[in-house]
């Protein structure tokens, strides 16, 4: 994990010189999020705290954990991270296994938290391993299905076109990234869902605040 330090360690002073957010929603994972440095304002959710960091993968995100998602204590928490590991060569049941790491952390140092997971997304730069992420999808979402206060976010679907490839009009030119209309659409997607993502009810103080 020491490939990430640096990313982790600058992410850490920026949120300690920002100073800390009254009840957060906080998103946390891969660059996927770290480049979307509009989220809150897309989102309308100034509250939004975007914790995204390096090429992270699933299992960073379980290892630092402690590090950056515990002293923001979060109303509720957004992971996206999964399509790094496939690209490293894990199989989708690792991405399960990494998943169940984060939740039990959730579990134990913050009870019933809200979360959610946005689906790994297709990417023309990996549509060799297409099925593996497809694979993990599901294992993930059956996970959630048995699991209360969990939700699943599906942006797989709609990142496809008719013919079963990743839409390449969502993406950077080198086919990994996004880009302004790839989050666009995810701007959508996630606004469908903005009650499991904004669970206002589950942070009274922030919201009368």
């Amino acid at each position: 994990m020491q490939w990430y330090e640096a990313d982790v360690k600058s992410l850490e002073a920026a949120r300690a010189q920002q100073g800390p957010t009254q009840s957060p929603f906080v998103f946390y994972g891969s660059s996927t999020l770290r480049l979307w440095t509009q989220l809150p304002i897309d989102l309308g959710e100034p509250r939004a705290v975007n914790l995204g960091f390096g090429g992270s993968t699933l299992e960073a995100c379980a290892h630092f954990f402690e590090r950056l998602v515990l002293p923001e204590q979060p109303c509720s928490l957004v992971i996206y991270a999964g399509d790094n590991d496939l690209g490293d060569g894990r199989s989708p049941e690792k991405i399960l296994e990494y998943f169940f790491a984060i939740t039990d952390k959730v579990r134990l140092h913050f009870g019933s938290l809200p979360y959610t997971f946005i689906s790994v997304k297709p990417s023309p730069a990996r549509f060799s391993i297409i099925d593996k992420i497809r694979r993990a999808n599901a294992l993930v979402r059956e996970a959630i299905r048995m699991r209360p206060n969990a939700f699943y976010i599906n942006v797989f679907d709609a990142m496809l076109d008719a013919g079963g490839r990743p839409r390449p009009e969502l993406f950077d030119s080198e086919g990994l990234h996004m880009n302004r209309a790839g989050y666009d659409l995810w701007t959508g997607i996630l606004l469908s869902h903005r009650d499991q993502i904004f669970p206002y009810e589950s942070c009274l103080v922030g919201a009368a605040g």
